[in-house]
């Protein structure tokens, strides 16, 4: 649960002067390293004078003519309802969070698409998708806070960053696109993982659907952000462990030179699903929440939890595409690589499967909470309450979807993949961070850009997201 009411507001204040008792925040003095707070009586007598035209930003740096500038450790606190003790959100669950969101089902995929491109290839692109997703997942953070600063409140999801930067139709494009993605890749996800439980415990795909969904959305319900975050842990702990006898089991019959095979022509058919496995931004709202504003560590989550996920999508595709080297092309099927080493090796079947759940499993959990929150603020709910009514929206949708038909879903996936994803955390966090920088309308409230290089590196952005889907219209098209 959360409270965002550290300060006590006097109702006597009129609503002018309740907003200059908001600001009045301690704000810290690095010369004396200590925090002081401002008077409110100083800044009441301002209201007799006509208010110079100054800009308020939530950084630290010497005042200089009459811009006051102010450095926040954070912009809340997180509070536990019964107890009324603040409970910051750790830096290594929101590692956790965002490694175990990142690292899903698409991992499974790479080697079946980067195979024409080789290891090399495929490389280059997994570190320039990596590079593109943690510059726009900061971006999202950077408008989450500052609108986080301007609403009062915690718990802004992407409905609120959209309304308040691009207004009523980049609403509309942001909700359809976030639902859309969302039910999509969860539909996936319990599909997948009834199919290997089902196998496992030789019980019913309803009833491993069921549980699959009751077990792992009750912990996100009933949970607090301490459980949450360790069960992550643990989750992510057995992927590193299951990843890593995969690794030995598979790399016996590892050639060497296969990795040095390098086909660029062939990375743009790539690049939507690498794109897709490293979706982490829709819990980027729920990250700057869990950790109360504090972009140093919002950052430090985001560079260091897609960190581990790419280390273990270069190390998974080079083993595979380093063992298996007699593959043969098809314009009809794609051949799946693991397919062909499960049948080689009887001890990596079960590994995958295990390594496969968890992978699933963490994935779920982010975005159960990524897509619980955003309805929550679609609904109007009041942020810091865990209603019902937004998980069960969350949960038996993907779930009915799943035990009907999940084949009907799997062109909706890659669709997802190669627009949703580049037209939703590509093109917007970028539009999103130019509206919220240089448009007239915005708060001054600002922060400390979280991506550096101005409208450069936001026009890269839009135009690298541009490119690649134009290119696979094109390629598309062409095919018809």
């Amino acid at each position: 649960m959360r409270l965002f009411s550290p300060l006590q507001i006097p109702a006597s204040l009129t609503p002018l002067k309740q907003r200059l008792f908001l600001y009045n925040l301690p704000t810290y003095h690095h010369h004396h390293h200590q925090w002081r707070p401002e008077s409110l009586t100083k800044q009441l007598r301002l209201l007799r004078r006509p208010p110079p035209i100054r800009t308020l930003k939530c950084f630290s740096q010497r005042q200089s003519t009459q811009q006051q500038e102010y450095e926040f450790e954070r912009l809340f606190s997180n509070l536990n309802q019964a107890t009324l003790k603040r409970e910051p959100g750790s830096l290594s669950s929101a590692i956790f969070l965002v490694a175990g969101t990142t690292i899903g089902a698409g991992i499974l995929a790479i080697p079946a698409v980067t195979q024409e491109a080789g290891f090399l290839a495929s490389a280059v692109a997994c570190i320039f998708c990596w590079i593109f997703m943690v510059v726009t997942g900061l971006l999202i953070a950077e408008v989450n806070v500052n609108t986080m600063c301007e609403l009062g409140s915690g718990g802004v999801s992407l409905v609120s960053m959209a309304k308040r930067t691009l207004g009523a139709v980049g609403v509309q494009i942001a909700c359809w696109s976030y639902i859309f993605i969302h039910y999509a890749l969860l539909v996936a996800y319990v599909a997948r993982s009834s199919d290997i439980l089902t196998n496992f415990l030789n019980i019913p795909l309803w009833e491993s659907a069921t549980l699959f969904s009751l077990v792992f959305g009750g912990i996100c319900y009933f949970g607090s952000q301490r459980f949450i975050g360790a069960v992550n842990g643990v989750l992510v702990f057995g992927i590193i462990i299951s990843f890593a006898a995969l690794v030995v089991v598979a790399s016996g019959d590892l050639q060497w030179d296969a990795l040095l095979k390098a086909n660029f022509e062939a990375v743009p058919m790539s690049i939507p699903i690498i794109a897709l496995s490293f979706v982490y931004q829709n819990v980027v709202p729920v990250l700057c929440t869990n950790l109360e504003g504090n972009v140093s560590k919002v950052r430090t989550a985001i560079v260091l939890g897609t960190a581990i996920p790419l280390g273990l999508f270069l190390v998974w595709n080079g083993v595979i595409l380093g063992s298996i080297t007699n593959l043969e092309m098809s314009s009809d099927k794609m051949i799946d690589p693991l397919q062909q080493l499960r049948s080689s090796n009887g001890l990596v079947g079960p590994i995958i499967e295990v390594f496969s759940l968890l992978a699933i499993g963490t994935s779920y959990v982010g975005f159960v909470l990524g897509l619980a929150d955003f309805l929550a603020d679609l609904l109007n709910l009041p942020a810091g309450q865990n209603k019902p009514l937004p998980y069960l929206f969350t949960l038996v949708p993907p779930l009915a979807l799943a035990l009907i038909d999940p084949e009907i879903f799997f062109k909706a996936l890659d669709f997802a993949g190669t627009y949703g994803v580049l037209v939703l955390f590509g093109i917007f966090p970028a539009a999103m961070t130019w509206s919220d920088r240089y448009s007239s309308a915005s708060s001054s409230i600002k922060l400390p850009e979280l991506v550096p290089g101005g409208k450069l590196t936001l026009s890269l952005v839009i135009g690298g997201a541009g490119w690649v889907i134009l290119s696979e219209l094109i390629e598309n098209f062409g095919h018809q």
